[in-house]
């Protein structure tokens, strides 16, 4: 194979990473959802679940615990058992070298239903990992402690996966204390089989999922139920800089008694072959799988394996979901070639296609009625030589390749960890297949296709702090469709849809969700599933042709009045992330670029009010769907001049004089002001009392975007870059900057103007160079509370970026605070006269 360039990849991630990716159409913050959550004082990493949808119990092995719970309402504990680690076991762990405080404990890692009445329970037990039967009616443990070695792995940080079938266990982890021999096995009284300890099977392996697919019991080719291993290894076939990882699918036959007399008690039919991931086009590779989900369903043909992969160099944040067929999967296992060592300068072992004559049966192949008609009854009757080409053949050349040759959603700026999928029948009978992707930053993505194109509708924050989810489930009973998320700190219960949260015909089609429709007559979006009506005048559209709803929408205006001068702010909150807002004043378009509005991400400022802006007002959602463009009306502000004289306050901080071409005094007079704050104490605005003519809403600390890490993240090394802070809060606020930790004793730019709400609207900025690696961080401070953003500043060279990464965000950053240009070009006297009192008083880090 060819030498793998590191480079050429490196770039093209580099070149890929802003092209990609569908943006979540509604993103749902914890707060808003109503989810549900367990978690016990004490207890950590659930991340073993186990759902029994015929008894509506939820299983959860933590952290020394194992709950059951009320699978319709998780907060509903209905057994707790404490399988703890003995004192004598966690100090001789400890005398190993291990936390006596952390990995000394035992963290339950298999969960699995070996009838109705036990389930199979193993637990990593100090690094010594121990399997139980737990009695589902006395909720005990039957205190069998058999050896779990090759059944549940001895560090909780190692890779593992395990799945019940025929009350037999079938496992991936690893076999020794030190993690370095990794196994496949089944646990079985009769017949316990196991690969074989070589790199050829298995090199460095992580396991993420296992799964049995059951032969088609009308099928005439007595084919045997197989199961699927799926992780990710050191490549042996290709040469590369490191050690370039592999994503496999292994398969083992459920009749498989192991060899007579080559592989006693091993796999006969062991087999694994590459999963391929790729964008074709643009030579971009997802080699490392974090999880996979096989959908199984009487409206499928064959079952479809869902696979979620990352690039292993993955700093620009890529993730990507393919779709395999299993019939490619056994394609390659029946007919693809295999691969074999060949040593080359008697010293290095080089993987090359097999071309030679292949034994039959053909290796690795499951006992059918064709290996029967030969008399081979079981894998105990195989030759030696079928036997021994498996044992040195073990991996296949061929790989399989995803429906459509690419994957079905790829995306940036996100690292999805757990795949489940749902099979949906619309209204219109159509059947989609609804994915519900999880992230290391604890949301959860739910995407559907449709008519070749890809749609996230929504995307949940299950976890408050962000932390990664280990494990998801789904619940797909037809009355109750629930998912199941666990993490670190707790486990996650949350409907597959949102429907009541749509509350209008327009956002409840263009969600595109095939959970929900619109119903006429109610006036309310509902879930299909929940519903029991055989009459459906019902409106959904997946398209999202949202032309069956009516614009017969409700209007409720806000009144406001004001005086000349002042600053008004009307609000408006859009929740699509697909959809323009629009203001009209007065049934026109407003030009929000005018320096007097300022368009925020949730309301509209209109500085030094004047007669001239008295009237209507409204705000409007535009979104576009195959090129039809739908509106509704958000909100509805009403202005009107108060006739009292207005008397202004002279400002602090006297402004540059306004030039002539400015179409009135911007900032407005007396209510802003600038400051270099490190050089001493920076001057309060004039108390002026204000015109509080909207909002009742209690003030609060905000940081608007763009934060810190949508700016420049990689500069040369001594070359100059700026940082830029913008926030909103109450008058009593202020920025203080961090530099590694450290508070920064530089000359800091602030630029405050004070909204007649009570607020201040404050822009602060820093002009640095490093050379090094160095982190920053802005702090908006007040009495009520504070909030912070960071970025880690990486020093590259130039040749390995290309160019300058800070200039082009700059730039973009400019763009985007536009207005702000145009209020410094106004106060350019005082800024020179700060950078003046900079230059004398002020000493550089």
């Amino acid at each position: 194979m060819a030498q793998l360039d590191f480079y050429s990849v490196w770039a093209v991630l580099l070149e890929l990473a802003v092209a990609f990716g569908p943006v979540p159409r509604i993103i749902w913050e914890h707060r808003e959802v109503q989810l549900i959550h367990f978690h016990e004082t004490g207890v950590s990493n659930y991340s073993t679940l186990l759902l029994r949808e015929d008894r509506d119990v939820l299983y959860v092995g933590a952290r020394e615990v194992i709950f059951a719970l009320n699978a319709v309402n998780i907060a509903e504990k209905q057994h707790e058992l404490h399988w703890k680690v003995t004192e004598d076991k966690r100090t001789k762990c400890a005398v190993k070298g291990k936390s006596e405080q952390t990995e000394c404990r035992n963290y339950v890692r298999v969960l699995q239903q070996l009838n109705d009445t036990f389930l199979y329970v193993c637990g990593t037990n100090a690094f010594q990992p121990t399997c139980d039967y737990l009695n589902l009616i006395m909720f005990e443990l039957e205190g069998k402690n058999e050896d779990g070695k090759g059944r549940c792995p001895f560090d909780p940080a190692q890779s593992y996966t395990s799945v019940m079938v025929d009350e037999e266990l079938y496992s991936g982890t690893s076999y020794n204390f030190l993690g370095s021999e990794p196994i496949i096995s089944r646990n079985s009284q009769q017949s316990p089989l196991r690969t074989e300890y070589a790199i050829p099977w298995l090199n460095e392996p992580n396991f993420v999922f296992a799964d049995v697919v059951r032969a088609d019991q009308n099928s005439t080719d007595g084919e045997d139920d197989k199961i699927y291993f799926f992780f990710t290894e050191v490549s042996v076939e290709y040469e590369f800089v490191g050690k370039l990882m592999i994503p496999r699918i292994a398969r083992v036959c459920k009749r498989d008694q192991g060899g007579l007399r080559t592989l006693q008690k091993k796999w006969t039919s062991f087999l694994k072959a590459r999963l391929i991931c790729t964008i074709p086009d643009r030579n971009l590779i997802f080699n490392i799988i974090n999880d996979v989900f096989i959908l199984k369903s009487p409206t499928l043909k064959e079952p479809v394996i869902y696979g979620v992969f990352t690039p292993q160099l993955n700093n620009v944040g890529l993730s990507a979901v393919c779709a395999y067929n299993l019939s490619a999967v056994e394609e390659v296992f029946s007919k693809g070639k295999y691969m074999q060592s060949a040593t080359v300068e008697q010293s290095h072992t080089k993987w090359v296609r097999y071309n030679g004559e292949i034994p039959n049966p053909r290796p690795g192949a499951c006992i059918n009625s064709e290996a029967r008609a030969l008399n081979y009854m079981t894998s105990l009757n195989l030759p030696d030589k079928t036997l021994q080409f498996v044992k040195d053949h073990p991996l296949m050349d061929d790989s399989v390749t995803p429906v459509g040759d690419r994957p079905r959603l790829v995306k940036r700026d996100v690292k999805y960890t757990q795949i489940v999928v749902d099979r949906v029948r619309a209204l219109n009978g159509t059947i989609y297949d609804v994915m519900f992707i999880s992230t290391d930053q604890g949301a959860l993505h739910k995407a559907i296709s449709y008519e070749n194109g890809m749609h996230i509708i929504e995307e949940t924050q299950l976890f408050p702090n962000f932390e990664p989810v280990q494990t998801l489930l789904l619940s797909s009973k037809k009355s109750r469709r629930y998912l199941y998320a666990g993490s670190n700190s707790g486990v996650v219960q949350s409907p597959v849809a949102f429907c009541d949260m749509y509350t209008t015909c327009f956002d409840c089609v263009l969600a595109r969700d095939p959970y929900c429709a619109w119903k006429p007559l109610e006036g309310s979006c509902v879930n299909i599933f929940q519903e029991s009506e055989t009459e459906r005048n019902w409106i959904q559209n997946i398209g999202g042709d949202a032309s069956s709803c009516s614009d017969k929408v409700k209007e409720n205006s806000l009144q406001h009045t004001f005086k000349h001068g002042s600053t008004a702010e009307l609000k408006c909150s859009q929740k699509s992330n697909l959809a323009q807002v629009v203001w009209k004043f007065r049934d026109d378009i407003l030009r929000v670029e005018s320096p007097k509005y300022r368009l925020l991400e949730k309301a509209l400022l209109i500085f030094n009010l004047s007669e001239g802006d008295s009237g209507v007002y409204q705000c409007l959602s535009e979104e576009k769907v195959k090129n039809k463009k739908f509106s509704q009306v958000l909100a509805k502000h009403v202005l009107e001049l108060k006739k009292v004289q207005h008397t202004t306050a002279s400002p602090v901080v006297a402004a540059a004089p306004i030039e002539a071409s400015s179409p009135i005094p911007f900032p407005p007079t007396g209510s802003s002001f600038l400051s270099c704050v490190g050089c001493g104490p920076p001057p309060s605005p004039t108390s002026i009392k204000p015109d509080v003519w909207s909002s009742t809403d209690s003030l609060k600390v905000m940081l608007l975007q763009p934060f810190l890490n949508d700016q420049a993240q990689h500069v040369s090394a001594r070359g100059p870059f700026h940082l830029f802070c913008l926030a909103t809060g109450p008058d009593d606020s202020h920025f203080v900057w961090k530099k590694n930790g450290q508070e920064m004793k530089t000359c800091i730019t602030e630029q405050s103007h004070r909204l007649f709400d009570g607020r201040v609207h404050v822009l602060s900025w820093v002009k640095d160079s490093v050379s090094g690696n160095t982190k920053y961080k802005c702090s908006f401070i007040s009495k009520i509370g504070n909030t912070s953003s960071e970025v880690l500043i990486k020093v590259e060279d130039k040749d390995s970026v290309g160019k300058d990464g800070w200039t082009k965000e700059l730039d973009t950053w400019r763009t985007v605070i536009s207005e702000h240009d145009k209020m410094m070009q106004n106060w350019r006297k005082t800024w020179e006269t700060c950078n003046k009192k900079s230059s004398l008083s002020c000493t550089k880090e």
